[in-house]
């Protein structure tokens, strides 16, 4: 098979940098259903505009490329090593062109291997069938939208939701309180994916095989299918909207399988999906390796970004931030203020935040902007770096430390996505500094804002993981925890658990 790494390697390119048709298609859907000029609108335009740069570009549609997973199926008798070693090869190529974050990270010592190989990674399912064709399918799930995956094992009380039974109705308890639970930290408006039964393992795995099925096909079990469509209807009625600012699209798409299980457990499982819903397969000849077939290409779907001199201005006037920023200037802003950012910021994860807990700072960060991201790199033959991708991360990670870091180094801003907790709030009011919510999974839009990279510390860190000194012009964000002790997060947290608790007594057959 001379052609299957060359076929990999245009499988894994796709599936960072082009959604497919299907997951376009509920992304217009959910633009249709936002009222023009509010945060959810223009957050929608903003992900549809990256999408569109994503594919122009070649380039990934979210900095966080996530954990490889491939689902394998081959005829009986075919050299699974080496359609393994092939993969491998594909993914370091992946990795070094860019199209790829390095994301396989030792457990123990912090080591990023730089490659994406590693013990465990990339994730490999076979399974043998009848047909003379190889099947591979890939999807790429970033750690944002993995972290909000949760289990449930019944009975359980839910917070809102009561009592959750070995039932349908407990389970349709669990999913409605998946989503709750997830808010806008892993980049709503989302998909998941269920599984019932199984034992803790199986149960996981079964979920996040039904983020393989297409968005719009129908459960063949008529009582799973009901499910679905109860759960998308109730979830977008919960407010909680693009990426937590509140609006009428929450759920984009929820698929649901079972299994059996044990008399003594019974687990419902959600693996949680970003908007970027990045999956795509493809099936192979078995004697040369070349794409027979693509999967999830079934006609084209164009997502247009809306015109920006037809939308409605709004009453929040945008403000220019020029970083360095003085505490008076932070101290004016309010929740719900358009921000626009020159000059420079520094990226920060969690290597960094606990580093700095301990140690000074290789630049002076007095008036200074912190960006959670973690960013996809490039070095050219002449030794610069380039950003290929830039989005914001999950800033939750970063509750343990902000409010101190933002004290020491006197920081101004910190931009991320999803909110952080009261801790930050607090810290942010005593100290004069703002949180500023950028659009999870908008890679491809911040970066265009980076006009160069002005240099990098902590390389030990890995390139996600390092502080990359970035200089920005127009760069877009909305304050939504400020200096005066409010927080949309918080509020919209408030609002989504009444509208929740309405769901406790509907009976669902």
């Amino acid at each position: 098979m001379k052609h299957l790494k060359e076929s990999i390697y245009q499988l894994i390119v796709e599936t960072s940098t082009n959604l497919p048709p299907d997951v376009r298609r509920a992304i217009a859907n959910a633009k249709q259903m936002e009222e023009a000029g509010t945060r959810a609108a223009l957050s929608l335009d903003t992900i549809t505009g990256n999408i569109h740069t994503a594919e122009v570009n070649q380039s990934p549609i979210c900095q966080d490329t996530g954990l490889p997973t491939f689902e394998i199926r081959t005829p009986a008798g075919t050299n699974q090593v080496e359609i393994k070693k092939q993969i491998k090869e594909a993914l370091d190529l992946a990795t070094k062109n860019g199209k790829l974050r390095p994301n396989s990270v030792d457990s123990l010592t912090g080591e990023n291997s730089g490659n994406n190989l590693g013990p465990g990674t990339p994730v490999f399912h076979f399974e043998q069938w009848e047909k003379d064709e190889i099947e591979v399918k890939l999807i790429l799930k970033g750690g944002g939208c993995e972290n909000k995956n949760i289990q449930y094992s019944l009975p359980c009380e839910l917070e809102g939701l009561g009592k959750a039974g070995r039932n349908l109705d407990g389970i349709r308890k669990c999913i409605l309180h998946s989503v709750y639970q997830a808010q806008g930290q892993g980049c709503s408006a989302g998909f998941i994916g269920v599984g019932i039964g199984g034992d803790r393992t199986s149960g996981y795995a079964l979920a996040k095989e039904q983020l393989f099925r297409k968005v719009d096909d129908v459960n063949p079990n008529e009582t799973l299918a009901q499910l679905e469509e109860y759960i998308l209807n109730a979830a977008n009625q919960l407010g909680i909207g693009t990426m937590g600012f509140g609006g009428q699209a929450t759920l984009l798409g929820c698929k649901v399988g079972v299994i059996n299980r044990l008399p003594a457990s019974f687990f419902v499982s959600v693996a949680y999906n970003c908007w970027a819903f990045r999956r795509q397969g493809v099936t192979l000849s078995t004697e040369t390796g070349e794409v027979l077939h693509w999967l999830y290409k079934d006609g084209e779907v164009q997502v247009v970004e809306s015109s920006r001199e037809e939308e409605p201005q709004g009453a929040q006037e945008v403000v220019v931030l020029e970083a360095p920023i003085t505490e008076e200037k932070i101290r004016t802003l309010k929740v719900g203020n358009v921000v626009v950012i020159n000059g420079m910021i520094h990226t920060g994860r969690d290597a960094l935040h606990s580093y700095l807990m301990d140690h000074d700072c290789s630049v002076d960060l007095d008036g200074g902007v912190i960006y959670h991201c973690g960013p996809v790199m490039l070095k050219d033959d002449q030794g610069e770096w380039h950003v290929k991708a830039a989005g914001p991360t999950t800033s939750s990670r970063e509750e343990p430390y902000q409010a101190d870091i933002i004290k020491k180094f006197e920081i101004r801003a910190v931009i991320g996505k999803g909110g952080m907790g009261p801790k930050t709030l607090a810290g942010l009011k005593e100290h004069g500094a703002v949180y500023l919510n950028a659009i999870g999974g908008a890679a491809q839009y911040y970066a265009q804002c980076i006009e160069k990279v002005e240099g990098v510390d902590y390389m030990e860190f890995g390139i996600p993981e390092a502080m990359w000194h970035l200089r920005v012009k127009g760069f877009t964000a909305i304050v939504t925890m400020d200096s005066h002790g409010n927080s949309l997060h918080a509020d919209i947290n408030n609002t989504s658990f009444e509208k929740l608790s309405g769901f406790k007594e509907v009976v669902f057959k």
